[in-house]
């Protein structure tokens, strides 16, 4: 009986690791705010880190079988940490975090608003070139698109 106690508290344990791990990522979308793929590749990488850990857990401690109230342990630990201390720490270190970054930015823009006078002719050439290449990758899809349908209808 103590093994299965002992089981139930590292699920419970796990469970406040897990979602402690994802107000990490909670943290970082809010000090640096992304979208889309990098988003997606975060959540992706976190599933995976979690099922591991589960695995290695359910592995280690009750020989790779499925024990019900292990789940149970771990839900109830997300719960525990989502509902009490979950909220407070994302609010307040993503504010902290965010200020720091602020900080920082406006003394970066401060040191380097000499460089940037100097190479605004430059930064200007640059834009077009990039603004060229766009478009001229723009048209290429746009042809490999019409070929690829040509080549569709004659198949």
């Amino acid at each position: 009986m103590s093994e299965e106690n002992v089981f139930l508290l590292y699920a419970f344990f796990s469970g406040i690791l897990i979602t402690s791990v994802y107000d990490i990522l909670r943290i970082w979308r809010r000090v640096l705010p992304h979208k889309g793929l990098l988003v997606s590749l975060e959540d992706l990488a976190f599933w995976i880190f979690c099922a591991l850990y589960i695995f290695g857990l359910m592995h280690r401690e009750s020989n790779g079988s499925l024990r019900w109230f292990a789940v149970i342990g771990a839900l109830a630990g997300m719960l525990l940490y989502k509902k009490t201390v979950s909220g407070l720490l994302v609010r307040y270190i993503s504010l902290i975090l965010c200020r720091v970054r602020d900080i920082l930015c406006t003394a970066m823009g401060f040191c380097l608003r000499p460089v940037g006078r100097a190479g605004h002719a430059a930064s200007g050439a640059v834009g077009r070139l990039l603004k060229k290449c766009r478009i001229f990758c723009k048209n290429r899809l746009k042809n490999y698109k019409k070929l690829l349908k040509i080549k569709l209808k004659k198949q």
